[in-house]
């Protein structure tokens, strides 16, 4: 999918990843935790979601971002590479869709900040959809935005925060304990790609 999302890793990733000696690391998460269509398990996750993070892109390569929510089940997944999701009435500024219609191309983060704390992020391309068939599937919707999945994966949740009690992430630097190792550092996939001096 690299020719719709482009490649994982630019020039100027690459040279932070040389810098910081994660280049292993990095190419061994693009194989072992990028995919390119959405499985069960996420599909589930991404339906019980009550709010994710929209990025876009301008015509002058600009980016913007904006918050998304609705009642859980308002983001679809259509199939194992479609996602719909509602744009209900706002403030008239259109800057999403007017970027998706500039530019197609998107990218989505969904959280959960709770004590079970997860992040997927998807890649991919968007169109609006103003036919009222389409709108009609959504209550409240004046459009529908379909995005077509080019880049799926997981993301570490480990400095999340968990909203619903005020704790802080035990792994956020600055507190009054060192932060623990992630549990990820130690698993077979990767213990022999990470930085030569975080070995334990």
């Amino acid at each position: 999918m690299a020719d719709t999302v482009g490649e994982l890793y630019g020039a100027g990733a690459r040279r932070l990843q040389d810098h910081f000696d994660s280049r292993r690391l990095a190419d061994r998460l693009n194989e072992v935790t990028v995919g390119e269509s959405i499985d069960g398990p996420t599909a589930a996750y991404i339906e019980r979601a009550a709010y994710f993070f929209l990025a876009t892109v301008d015509a002058t390569g600009f980016p913007d971002v904006s918050y998304k929510g609705g009642r859980p089940g308002f983001v679809k997944v259509v199939d194992e590479h479609t996602l719909r999701f509602p744009s209900y009435d706002g403030n008239g500024m259109f800057r999403s869709l007017g970027n998706i219609n500039e530019t197609n191309k998107v990218a989505l983060l969904f959280i959960r900040q709770t004590s079970k704390a997860n992040r997927i992020r998807i890649h991919g391309t968007a169109e609006v959809l103003l036919d009222p068939s389409d709108i009609a599937d959504f209550v409240g919707a004046e459009a529908v935005i379909e995005i077509t999945v080019g880049r799926i994966f997981p993301n570490c949740p480990r400095y999340i925060h968990d909203l619903e009690s005020g704790t802080l992430s035990e792994f956020a630097p600055g507190g009054s304990t060192l932060p623990p190792q992630p549990e990820w550092k130690n698993w077979d996939e990767f213990v022999d790609v990470l930085p030569r001096e975080q070995h334990p």
